[in-house]
């Protein structure tokens, strides 16, 4: 691991937890959720491969994993991370690494990811090329670029529609070979969700981006109204699975990821009333939390009924 020569001592924690913390797994569940999601749905349609599952999985994650990296490198190059900022891997500012090292990872994950693309793409559609180097570049310009999507309104809507529901639609073509409504219909609230974890991490880094002039959600709305909108949307993609079960195109075992509900609660209510970052964190962690469980909740739900 490089390090970068600096005389004042490094922190002392355990290597594999440096390397844990840097890929910033709270945000890897964006990734893993709308892959076995739609797998799932696929495998409801008779068609699964579980070869090709699992390459779209450990694409999927390496790809969200560089994108953090890319965030670690580009917001240290603008001066966005400290030592005492909140939520980020702190390779660079508290471990010592290069932001050289950074990069090189980050790109080292794009390029694992694209061998995997071969083989996702000679087994299902040479389509999917297109669409995922699409989502790589997203992934990139996140907070690449002359103009970061992530210092931008933006950036709830682009990794929501990126990461959650763009990756479902991804995960069922390249096992069915077409796209279903139902696909579709179901990736909504995975979308919202994922974009929704983005939505709290601005919340917590609204002071901080605002000094640096960056222009996210949060700081356009305002704290209060953009926590707010995490509550519309937290509700609307509960009540949007009901619709689907009382219109009948998911089974009713799927309402099962009503018992997430409470962490969806917990991170709207923890944002209430708090001005510093660390006070945000279990905020953020039961939106992260949310997205998870809803996922796995209505996978399990979708295969109840369909073994039932």
């Amino acid at each position: 691991m490089q390090v970068k020569n600096n005389s004042d001592p490094l922190p002392s924690k355990p290597t594999w937890k440096v390397w844990w913390e840097l890929i910033r797994p709270h945000t890897l569940t964006a990734a893993f959720g709308p892959v076995l999601l739609g797998s799932v749905l696929a495998l409801l349609e008779g068609k699964i491969n579980f070869l090709l599952f699992a390459a779209m999985m450990v694409a999927s994650i390496l790809i969200q994993a560089a994108t953090n990296l890319f965030n670690e490198y580009y917001d240290f190059k603008r001066g966005l991370d400290t030592e005492e900022s909140i939520g980020i891997g702190g390779g660079i500012v508290r471990h010592g690494m290069t932001p050289k090292f950074i990069l090189t990872l980050a790109l080292s994950m794009y390029g694992i990811s694209i061998l995997l693309g071969f083989y996702i793409c000679a087994s299902s559609s040479w389509w999917v090329a297109l669409v995922g180097l699409v989502c790589m570049a997203i992934g990139y310009l996140y907070t690449g670029g002359p103009l970061p999507i992530s210092s931008t309104p933006l950036g709830e809507l682009f990794s929501g529609f990126f990461m959650g529901f763009l990756i479902i639609l991804i995960a069922f073509f390249i096992q069915a070979g077409y796209v279903s409504q139902t696909a579709i219909l179901v990736a909504v609230p995975s979308g919202i969700l994922v974009g929704l974890i983005n939505l709290g991490n601005n919340l917590r880094d609204h002071d901080g981006d605002k000094a640096k002039g960056r222009r996210t959600l949060p700081i356009v709305l305002g704290p209060q109204k953009a926590i707010s909108l995490m509550g519309i949307m937290f509700g609307f993609s509960y009540l949007w699975l009901v619709g689907l079960v009382a219109v009948g195109i998911v089974t009713p075992w799927t309402l099962i990821a009503f018992l997430s509900l409470p962490k969806a609660v917990k991170a709207t209510k923890g944002y209430r009333g708090k001005t510093k970052p660390i006070e945000m964190m279990p905020a953020m962690k039961a939106t992260a939390q949310t997205n998870t469980f809803f996922g796995l909740l209505v996978a399990v739900g979708l295969l109840i009924g369909f073994f039932s």
